[in-house]
């Protein structure tokens, strides 16, 4: 008699053993201490238990931790930054709250610079954090103010304060040419960022205090001889006026057109690093206001990373405690997308240095974001980005979207189709007629280098079930309809 081969349910045919029904065995799990006499073990869970708890391994049941922080404190990752991206609404920024929450109870200081929704807000006014808002009418944030990047080489001297000074000029000159490039919709020319970086140094040496772009444009006006020198104007102010109106044109526009009211002022709210959570909030910008939101965007990120520099410095210097952060970017594309060029002024912004005590997460919805930029070579360097940063966290995303980040991560097909699963459209519930959570809701897959992928979905407690409702105006206008 022939025997067919074994299935997954037992043998086939006559005088087999097929079952129709496998049931599922208990699974248990401890420690080696606990179960050592079970070695060799059936399976691992293959993820440290080092980091802020997330939730459960969705192949093992493990409990799941991880933060870019203490796996890099742990010597498990090269650097503490972590790439994330995913499609909207399958809780990329329930993982970045959570994130922000337990990094909080390890004594790292969050900083959410840039909070579009708000998705953070809440939670960082419930740790007792700072919540700074912008928009129109809401307050102003001055791209030339230094905060506590100028404090702290007020409190230096020499070689230390010369570093700093540099360090403020060249965060200075990339803000103006980032928000001039944002105005025009395509990169500074070399010539005029010589205009700009010297003009800029002018006016440190002349202003006292902290200066704003009009007092830019006035500088620019009335044309130092130190500014004349680098436009070649050899004493015909027809020729200085050529070579200086289209930035003055272009600062007026800052001034008096879509930025103006946000930018033109002094900063209104300082960013405090003494509170244990900071949140920028800009919610209050439209969807319409493109620019607006991405040089809020862009001189959040510039604000954030100066006041850690600072007071990083502080630090080395002896004359504060040594402190970690963690800053969190979202909407990364609203900004690479504003201008050719920028991805170079985001580069120059939030360059990662692991020795200055950060940790970082940039967060997109696909990469696809990144390639749709204007030029090749801000799509390689927007790229370069995203590839720096040690570990890359993917929600649910399209087949066509796993080509592209394969490229840049190593995915295993199994992975790839775990991931792709997760974009899949929520069912309806026909018992109450209303669109069922969608199957990637909550999960997420942690690669580190070429390691396997670790599964999860992420798990709430009641307290932060009621931080985490984004959709506060929706449910009430249905009860009000109700």
């Amino acid at each position: 008699m022939i025997r067919r081969p074994p299935t997954a349910r037992g043998i086939p045919g006559p005088g087999g053993g097929r079952d129709n029904y496998i049931p599922v065995p208990t699974e248990y799990r401890g420690t080696t201490v606990q179960v050592c006499g079970l070695w060799p073990f059936s399976a691992g869970s293959g993820s440290p238990m080092i980091g802020v708890p997330l939730g459960r391994h969705l192949i093992t049941g493990a409990s799941v931790c991880f933060d870019p922080i203490s796996f890099f404190r742990a010597g498990l990752i090269s650097n503490p930054g972590m790439f994330v991206l995913g499609l909207p609404g399958l809780g990329k920024s329930t993982l970045l709250r959570r994130l922000v929450l337990g990094l909080t109870g390890y004594g790292v200081r969050p900083l959410v610079l840039g909070d579009l929704k708000p998705d953070y807000a809440d939670l960082v006014a419930a740790l007792g954090g700072q919540v700074v808002r912008l928009g129109r009418g809401m307050g102003s944030i001055n791209p030339l103010d230094t905060g506590a990047l100028g404090q702290a080489a007020a409190q230096m001297s020499g070689a230390a304060a010369e570093q700093l000074g540099a360090e403020i000029q060249g965060r200075r000159l990339n803000m103006v040419a980032a928000l001039i490039t944002i105005i025009r919709g395509h990169r500074v020319s070399d010539h005029e960022t010589v205009i700009l970086s010297t003009a800029l140094r002018a006016l440190a040496s002349r202003h006292e205090g902290t200066p704003v772009l009009p007092d830019l444009v006035k500088l620019l006006d009335d044309g130092p001889p130190e500014v004349r020198a680098v436009t070649l104007d050899r004493g015909d102010d027809a020729r200085y006026r050529e070579a200086v109106d289209p930035l003055h044109r272009s600062l007026l526009a800052l001034l008096d057109g879509p930025l103006g009211e946000t930018f033109a002022r002094p900063t209104t709210t300082h960013i405090d690093l003494e509170a244990p959570a900071v949140c920028v909030d800009v919610s209050r910008i439209g969807e319409s206001d493109e620019q607006l939101q991405a040089a809020a965007l862009l001189t959040t990120w510039s604000a954030g990373f100066g006041a850690v520099a600072g007071a990083q410095a502080l630090t080395d210097a002896g004359l504060a405690p040594r402190r970690n952060y963690f800053l969190v970017m979202d909407e990364l594309w609203r900004v690479l997308r504003s201008g050719a060029g920028l991805v170079d002024r985001v580069d120059a912004v939030t360059r990662l240095n692991r020795n200055d005590g950060y940790g970082s997460a940039m967060c997109t919805h696909t990469l696809n974001d990144l390639r749709a930029l204007p030029t090749e070579e801000d799509r390689q360097k927007a790229r370069g980005l995203a590839e720096r940063c040690a570990v890359t966290v993917t929600a649910g995303l399209p087949t066509s979207e796993l080509a592209l980040l394969r490229d840049m991560v190593d995915f295993h097909e199994e992975e790839a189709r775990l991931v792709t699963s997760w974009s899949a459209p929520a069912p309806w519930d026909s018992v109450y007629g209303q669109q069922a959570a969608p199957p990637g809701l909550g999960k997420a897959l942690i690669k580190v280098g070429g390691k396997p992928g670790i599964p999860l979905k992420v798990q709430l407690t009641p307290e932060e079930l009621a931080l985490n409702d984004t959709n506060r105006r929706w449910q009430m206008a249905g009860r009000g309809q109700a």
